[in-house]
């Protein structure tokens, strides 16, 4: 069937048959559509409505009923019309009005069986109109039986697009229609439920985030209550500042935190600042500002704790005790604080390991009735490590400093600055150089940490530092500090340190008693000359330790009985590895033939003994010049070259034959090889091998020497003097050969060690000669 009807367009909008829609007259194209309709006289005038999709007419369109023209509840003009078929557009023609006029064909309904399509599409349409809340619509839907007007009915559904409806306008087997509509419900259904999840997990996210705020305003409003019952501050930043005003800080130190609580209350607790302020405020008010323990002013006492935990080390413990004397005689006559200075100390330990450097910092502090805090500073190559880092930096903290002062909870505790010598520097600064301020009793009293940033007064503290090698740590820093040298212990203060604390410690270590377990002294000497040696005790105490074990092992075998007694310790720890060279058959040996001389060494570990051996080659069957092995450094080579041409040039005078030194080559070698050495104080030592080399006169075996030798064949001194006889104390020499402006310096060597030792203080090279060489053997002439 056709008609002929004026064509009302659609912007962007579809009407399936059987919709009602509202119409907007103030639309010139509505307006001229509805008047060219009603211009026909008929009681229920036509139209047809033609979807326009991007300005483009649809092929397809409704013939729909004009209803009704009149106003909406908002006074706009509006015509109510409804869908009745699909029709074809058709050619264009004329009529009454303004309105395009087209031939419109009526598209024949098609009846096709889809119960199970509409039974799908009811159920998926319910679910979703109950997900909305539209529950009126629900009855509608289900009092549908035609499945054509079921699927029209989508026209209504907003969640179909307008290029999906104008296709449903397109398809006229309703079936097709409905299987379309069936596709769209189910993804649209996934859709809303994926939705819906996901406003569920915010709704909840929101409501926890503000059942958390109402409940934590709830708390804060109690406390508040809380506070005011009590008394209490009503919040942090008013604890804080409560705190801060009832802390017993210094002026200026209370003016700087009071100014971070002011910082506080104007910050957000949501900026990172106020994390950065509180931890602030709380190392400052851990810190002991004013709190001090009072020292032990019994020096009897005081030098009672310090001999009965360390054997010998007089020189530190007159230190300590003058200190405390000097303290006491202030303290007598009312004398405090001078010029903001206290009476601190700054002293370096320097000596070999195993001395007892590190334990003596704890004897110290309990001698004196200070708090003892230990900072390692081996290893450390950061300068923020004894500065502090800035507190703008995540993570920040004060230096080691600054906390070994909180720890020790007083302003005047024992701070042993362990191995100082080991601190490194790399692109991070320097901490030596950060130590300049902090061990300088002129200016440690405003000490000021990067963390911090205010004065801490450091002039109290007894600083004591611990160090293997002087030479490692640099001169300004080692200048700022006063030098106590801990040298090397004598066997007979070996065995007394055996007897009285290495042993007992032992013993409690393996479970077992003194009456279980006896150790004589010969044992305990032997067990220090012999097994061990070393200028500290810590082997010693190892093999201590080793026997004591191998008893309890012999306890719980059932080969040994308590109580046992140590007499043998060949069955313990072997044969001995250190015999002394005068115990040895080949000791007289080593120096009986000429071009060995027996030298004095200083290393890491204490003294030794250094051998110094000289040959010279045959003039057939070697080469001119000199030779050098034995890993020596540079000075020690240049000793050397010094020895050969003192010789050459003063042979003549010293009757040695030099003259065929042109033609044959000089090799020196210092043992071990493996070992490296370096330094100015085997000169003497070289010359007096080469002399005896030349001259055949062998050096006497029971002398050593250390000593500078310069070309005019003077001795100058060297260091280490104490070291080097306690080694050749250790080694079985009986005389020694020093600089004689060393002599001062035998006032350090224990009484004992002299009693042992022959020293002869010599200036000259010729002096050394006549000394170390044995008698050259004249022949006595007949008689006449």
């Amino acid at each position: 069937m056709t008609e002929i009807l004026p064509v009302l367009p659609l912007d962007d909008e579809v009407v399936l048959p059987g919709m009602v829609v509202p119409l907007d007259l103030s639309d010139s194209e509505v307006r001229a559509a509805i008047e060219a309709a009603q211009a026909t006289g008929a009681k229920k005038p036509h139209v047809l409505l033609v979807p326009r999709i991007d300005g483009h007419y649809g092929a397809v369109g409704v013939t729909a009923v004009v209803e009704q023209v009149g106003r909406l509840p908002g006074g706009e003009p509006a015509a109510v019309v409804r869908g009745v078929n699909r029709a074809r557009v058709g050619t264009g023609t004329t009529g009454p009005g303004a309105a395009l006029w087209v031939q419109a064909t009526v598209v024949e309904r098609v009846e096709t069986p889809a119960e199970a399509l509409m039974k799908e599409y009811k159920a998926l349409t319910i679910t979703i109109l109950q997900k909305r809340g539209a529950w009126q619509v629900v009855d509608a839907v289900n009092a549908i039986k035609d499945a054509s007007e079921l699927a029209d009915s989508s026209g209504y559904a907003p969640w179909l697009s307008t290029a999906q409806k104008l296709l449903l306008l397109e398809t006229a087997d309703p079936a097709e229609r409905l299987e379309k509509l069936v596709g769209w419900a189910r993804d649209h259904l996934a859709e809303v439920d994926v939705a819906e999840t996901i406003r569920k997990d915010v709704q909840e996210g929101m409501e926890k985030q503000q059942r958390e705020f109402l409940l934590r305003q709830q708390l804060a409003a109690v406390r508040k209550e809380l506070a005011e019952l009590n008394g209490d501050p009503e919040t942090e930043e008013q604890d804080y500042r409560a705190r801060v005003e009832a802390a017993d800080l210094p002026g200026k130190v209370r003016d700087a935190a009071l100014k971070e609580v002011d910082k506080l209350e104007r910050t957000s607790d949501q900026s990172p600042e106020t994390g950065w302020i509180r931890t602030w405020l709380d190392t400052i008010l851990d810190m002991p500002w004013n709190t001090r323990t009072e020292d032990e002013y019994d020096i009897a006492g005081a030098r009672a704790v310090l001999d009965a935990d360390h054997t010998g080390l007089e020189d530190v413990k007159d230190r300590i005790i003058e200190y405390l004397a000097v303290r006491k005689r202030r303290a007598d006559q009312g004398l405090g604080v001078v010029g903001g200075r206290r009476s601190g100390a700054v002293l370096a330990l320097a000596g070999p390991p195993g001395v007892g450097k590190t334990s003596l910092g704890e004897s110290v502090a309990r001698a004196m009735g200070r708090k003892f805090v230990r900072v390692s500073l081996g290893g450390i190559r950061d300068e923020a490590e004894v500065r502090g880092h800035r507190r703008t930096y995540v993570g920040a903290l004060p230096g080691r400093v600054v906390r070994a002062i909180r720890d020790a909870g007083s302003m005047n505790p024992v701070v042993l600055l362990d191995e100082i010598d080991k601190v490194g520097a790399d692109y991070r600064g320097d901490p030596t150089a950060a130590l300049l301020e902090v061990l300088d009793p002129a200016q440690n009293h405003t000490f000021r940490d990067h963390y911090l940033e205010v004065e801490l007064d450091l002039s109290d503290v007894l600083f004591l530092a611990t160090a293997n090698a002087l030479e490692q740590v640099p001169g300004p820093l080692l200048d700022r500090m006063e030098i106590v040298t801990l040298d090397g212990y004598t066997e007979d203060e070996k065995v007394v340190i055996a007897r009285e604390h290495l042993l007992p410690r032992q013993l409690d270590k393996a479970g077992l008693t003194a009456a279980d377990v006896v150790v004589d002294d010969e044992a305990l000497r032997k067990l220090a000359g012999e097994y061990t040696r070393e200028a500290g005790v810590r082997s010693l105490e190892r093999s201590i330790a080793r026997i004591l074990r191998k008893v309890t092992a012999g306890l719980a075998l059932g080969t040994r009985t308590l109580p046992v007694r140590v007499t043998d310790l060949v069955d313990y720890l072997g044969r001995p590895r250190h015999v002394p060279e005068s115990a040895l058959p080949e000791s007289r040996q080593r120096t009986a033939v000429p071009g060995v001389a027996t030298g004095l060494a200083v290393t890491g570990a204490g003294g030794d003994v250094l051998y110094v051996e000289a040959s010279l080659a045959d003039p057939e069957t070697g080469t001119t010049g000199v030779t050098l092995t034995g890993q020596l450094g540079d000075v020690m080579k240049e000793s050397a070259q010094i020895a050969l041409s003192y010789l050459r040039s003063r042979g003549v005078e010293l009757e040695l034959p030099v003259g065929s030194l042109k033609d044959r080559s000089v090799h020196i070698h210092v043992p071990a090889g493996a070992v490296p050495k370096d330094g100015p104080s085997a000169g003497v030592t070289m010359t007096t091998a080469l002399a005896s080399l030349l001259s055949g006169r062998p050096v006497r075996g029971d002398v050593a020497m250390t000593g500078e030798v310069s070309l005019t064949g003077r001795v100058l001194p060297i260091g280490g003097v104490k070291q080097k006889l306690l080694a050749a104390h250790r080694a079985g020499v009986t005389t020694v050969l020093i600089p004689a402006r060393n002599e001062p310096d035998l006032d350090d060597v224990p009484a004992d060690v002299l009693a042992d030792l022959t020293v002869h203080p010599v200036s000259d090279v010729r002096e050394v000669l006549n000394l170390a060489l044995t008698p050259a053997t004249v022949t006595q002439p007949a008689a006449a």
